[in-house]
């Protein structure tokens, strides 16, 4: 297969609106739809083809709220660690969609997968964790171009996601996704309209 000058445009498009999503419309995600991001981890590289993720559809309403008060206790413990004045910019950020979005996904590596036999981890475990990133990765550009949006709650707690999920000591959290329609789309960063944090030019240093 080779590709068009147009298909690297659309891809690069792509990249550029892939945003992390707060805010969510409540509206149900077709199944087929939800069916194709699952298929589009499946095409995520791996270290030694392990594919060490691991998916937790979360729609029980006790779960999510208990992930929603584990959320509000690590971030209140977060906005403690900055001085007054960047506490209140804290403060006043959207930091995650769990109120509205109807599809939520807890991803999980698993640290030691008969899959691969080990191949390229030995000397690296840290590659299952890229793995898992990758296939994240890969479910959010797919996303985004069925216009859906993904925002990552990272303001959790691992040990007690994995205490709430009742997930044994062979899978590590990774993330807490929110998946749905966008209230509305932007290409700017939610981080670059509040003025928390502009980009840096990502540099590649020569030896």
């Amino acid at each position: 297969m080779k590709f068009s000058a147009r298909d690297a445009e659309i891809l690069k498009l792509i990249q550029t609106w892939r945003r992390d999503v707060r805010h969510f419309k409540t509206d149900a995600v077709p199944e087929d739809l939800l069916e194709r991001l699952r298929a589009a981890m499946d095409t995520a590289p791996s270290v030694g083809n392990a594919r060490p993720w691991r998916v937790i559809r979360v729609e029980d309403p006790r779960l999510r709220g208990e992930i929603r008060v584990s959320f509000e206790t690590s971030n209140d413990k977060a906005a403690t660690g900055y001085e007054t004045e960047r506490r209140a910019a804290y403060r006043s950020l959207k930091l995650a969609g769990l109120d509205a979005a109807p599809v939520q996904l807890a991803i999980f590596t698993a640290v030691d997968p008969e899959a691969g036999h080990s191949l390229g981890r030995r000397t690296m475990p840290c590659t299952l964790h890229q793995s898992v990133a990758m296939a994240i990765h890969a479910l959010w550009l797919a996303a985004r171009a069925e216009n859906l949006g993904v925002g990552m709650v990272s303001i959790l707690d691992p040990a007690h996601m994995e205490t709430i999920l009742t997930v044994g000591p062979e899978w590590e959290f990774a993330a807490y996704l929110c998946i749905g329609w966008p209230e509305f789309i932007d290409d700017t960063p939610l981080l670059h309209r509040t003025g928390w944090q502009e980009n840096a030019r990502t540099e590649w240093e020569v030896r």
